[in-house]
């Protein structure tokens, strides 16, 4: 833990111009750790962290679903889904359905060795999350949650 904080932490000599300044470069490195730490996870199970989040999305669903859905759902915005959808059908994790209805409409679903890596994945994940925020209490996790909500909630309106 550092408590002297991002301007200590990033060797940074004078002051941050702005509060927001400095949360946003705060939130900006602490995405960026959370993130190197998942990404070397999620390489151990041959996956990038987009490949993951389809699965997640599609497991959470419980049914295949269109493309352009699954992009909607997405952490972090792809802007060549298919080519996502293309690699993890390669790697024998998803297959594509055409919609009886409209012939043009793709679903997406799982196959059951994604199913399984999944499940095998599952707590190993959990136990990320809590590497990288247990420390926090649960009313710390709480605000945590609520201003991050509050900050995006920001971003959408501008």
């Amino acid at each position: 833990m550092n408590p002297k904080g991002l301007q200590h932490e990033l060797k940074k000599r004078h002051p941050f111009k702005s509060r927001e300044q400095e949360a946003v470069l705060g939130i900006m490195r602490t995405s960026d750790l959370i993130q190197n730490r998942f990404g070397r996870l999620f390489r151990e199970y041959g996956l990038t962290a987009s490949q993951y989040n389809v699965l997640r999305i599609l497991r959470g669903e419980g049914e295949p679903l269109p493309c352009l859905e699954i992009a909607s759902r997405m952490i972090q915005v792809v802007p060549a889904i298919t080519g996502l959808i293309d690699r993890l059908e390669k790697q024998g994790l998803v297959e594509r359905k055409r919609c009886d209805k409209d012939r043009r409409v793709i679903y997406i679903a799982l196959t059951d060795k994604a199913l399984t890596l999944l499940a095998e994945m599952d707590d190993p994940v959990m136990d990320m999350h809590r590497e990288a925020l247990g420390h926090l209490s649960k009313t710390e996790l709480t605000e945590i949650t609520r201003l991050l909500d509050k900050a995006r909630a920001g971003l959408k309106e501008s």
